[in-house]
């Protein structure tokens, strides 16, 4: 037995859906400039792990057969797109509203109501999660960073951040905060900026991306699609890779922090997700030198001399946590590139770097990977040119202006092996 939803495909924002023989209609429908199209869905009444069976979809003369998770759509107008179905439940994706949902003039809130219209969450979202491994969901509502503490309040220390729209386990609640596990970080955040149940399914659907995982210990990124090629850089395992071409031949090309290179279909894994928390450690100084018997020094990965000036330009740096990426760029709140980063943050406190990535290994004093400490600049080689340079923050974690999908955030210091570091701060 299976039931009938109506689904109206305006080319206004306001396209609705009507569930179990209700009919609900856009602002516009009576505008006979902005004819609607009358999609049949049909869809077994019961929700099950995986799409079964075939699902008939009908508009102006075109019928769709949906056997399996997917079908590729010859619908027009508004319906153009693909329809797909994902195993987590009955989660059906119209690509009819792709235009909707890339579009700059559109805002997040809209785009969150253009899916709830469609009652994504209710009809085909389980009732748990939306996503594997997560049976009490959370979805940070922040559009930069959200501090994630020791304890239950503003008081406890900073333990990690979850960027924007990022994913938790909730564990607890206390309160007013949610005790949550996001990636390698368990802590406290304020329940104010979680999203839960319903509408944390729907802003996962919304916002969940298609990305390369790496799989093998090194994996080789290469200027094109062949092993007979030159080596570019080499990704670390469990790295995620921006696809910017699908696969082809049994190459991906794809882009990681500003390099774009092939890699090998054998060696990564294709999977929706979104970002995790990255744990942040602070930055302690060496205590003041004291005749007291009682002083002792704080001691930071195992380095005893990190200075009052790297702790604050780390501290500074901080602030500017989901500033976008934009190449060329000079500003901290507009829009900014990676060696532009770097030489902002430094020049608040007085030190002059240069402004290109290619200029920075004659920067300071040449320091061993292996002595490295917070505050030095770590800079990666893609190929035979310089092509990225990053603040090391400590605890192998780097600040950096990263890419157009991150902005400035906390990164894996060793993403790719560094080329260098280099120390201005003494």
């Amino acid at each position: 037995m299976r039931k009938k939803i109506t689904i109206f495909a305006a080319c206004s924002l306001a396209a609705v859906v009507a569930v179990t023989g209700i009919s609900l209609t856009g602002n516009d429908s009576d505008n006979t400039e902005n004819k609607t199209e009358n999609l049949i869905v049909e869809v077994p009444t019961e929700q099950q792990t995986a799409a079964i069976g075939i699902t008939n979809i009908t508009s102006v003369g075109a019928t769709l057969d949906v056997n399996g998770d997917s079908v590729s759509s010859s619908l027009s107008g508004a319906a153009t797109g693909q329809v797909s179905l994902y195993n987590a439940g009955f989660a059906t994706t119209f690509g009819t509203y792709a235009d909707y949902m890339s579009s700059d003039a559109v805002t997040d809130e809209e785009k969150h109501d253009i899916i709830k219209d469609l009652d994504i969450a209710t009809d085909v979202v389980p009732e748990g999660s939306i996503i594997d491994g997560y049976t009490n969901l959370g979805i940070s509502n922040v559009t930069s960073y959200l501090n994630v503490r020791k304890g239950a309040g503003t008081n406890y220390k900073v333990v990690g951040k979850m960027p924007g729209y990022s994913v938790c386990e909730i564990l607890s609640e206390q309160d007013g905060w949610y005790k949550i596990k996001s990636g390698k970080v368990t802590g406290y955040v304020s329940k104010e900026f979680i999203l839960t149940g319903y509408d944390a399914n729907v802003k996962a659907k919304e916002k969940m991306t298609e990305v390369l995982v790496v799989n093998c210990d090194k994996l080789n990124v290469r200027e094109e699609p062949s092993t007979d090629c030159s080596i570019s850089t080499k990704v670390s395992v469990g790295e995620h890779l921006d696809i910017v071409e699908p696969e082809k031949d049994g190459w991906y090309k794809a882009s990681i922090n500003g390099l774009t290179g092939y890699v090998s279909a054998d060696y990564v894994d294709v999977v929706y997700t979104l970002p995790t928390a990255v744990e942040v450690v602070e930055v302690q100084v060496t205590a003041p030198s004291s005749s007291s018997s009682s002083s002792k020094p704080n001691y930071s990965n195992l380095d005893p001399t990190v200075s009052q000036t790297a702790k604050d330009l780390i501290n500074t740096a901080m602030q500017y946590l989901g500033c976008p990426y934009v190449y060329g760029g000079n500003s901290l709140t507009k829009g900014i590139d990676c060696s532009g980063f770097v030489k902002q943050i430094f020049a608040k406190y007085g030190y002059i770097v240069p402004r290109t990535s290619r200029e920075y290994p004659g920067v300071g004093t040449k320091v061993p990977l292996s002595q490295i400490k917070p505050g030095d600049i770590l800079i990666y080689k893609y190929g035979s040119r310089i092509g990225h340079v990053a603040i090391y923050i400590g605890n192998g974690q780097i600040i950096h202006a990263a890419n157009d999908k991150k902005g400035v955030c906390i990164g894996n210091a060793y993403f790719i092996q560094p080329y260098m570091a280099v120390r201005v701060i003494k």
